[in-house]
């Protein structure tokens, strides 16, 4: 089995879906490629996540525009339209933002500004596992 490990920026996050008796939250992730030899800044490279079951559900509200997360899964690749789409069927995921910061870009939504606290936490989450909190 493929895995493939990747970390970057959440850019766009859609609604929570119900499929069949499972949920699923889609999220996309912007990894950015750093710079070429000529110190030019390379275009990131974009995937379309997928979190499912409980866990999509627990970590809908937690996961915004802005957030940085490292996540592994299963790797998958499609064309539509003459252009190709990277996906990742996300297993582990790791939130690298501090607490503080995930906060206030969920809370950002609702016009709610909140203050950085400032320590960063990371957050390991186990397919296996129950949601930590």
């Amino acid at each position: 089995m493929q895995t493939l490990t990747i970390a970057g920026n959440v850019g766009n996050v859609k609604d929570l879906k119900k499929v069949g008796s499972d949920e699923v939250l889609n999220f996309s992730i912007a990894v950015d490629n750093g710079k070429d030899k000529n110190g030019e800044k390379r275009e990131a490279t974009w995937y379309d996540c997928a979190l499912w079951g409980k866990r999509a559900a627990s970590l809908a509200p937690y996961i915004a525009k802005g957030s940085k997360l490292c996540v592994q899964g299963r790797p998958s690749a499609r064309a539509h339209d003459g252009k190709a789409y990277l996906g990742l069927t996300v297993n582990e995921l790791t939130f690298m933002s501090s607490k503080a910061e995930n906060e206030a870009r969920s809370d950002s939504k609702r016009d709610e500004p909140k203050q950085d606290g400032g320590q960063r936490e990371s957050y390991s989450i186990d397919p296996n596992d129950d949601i930590p909190f």
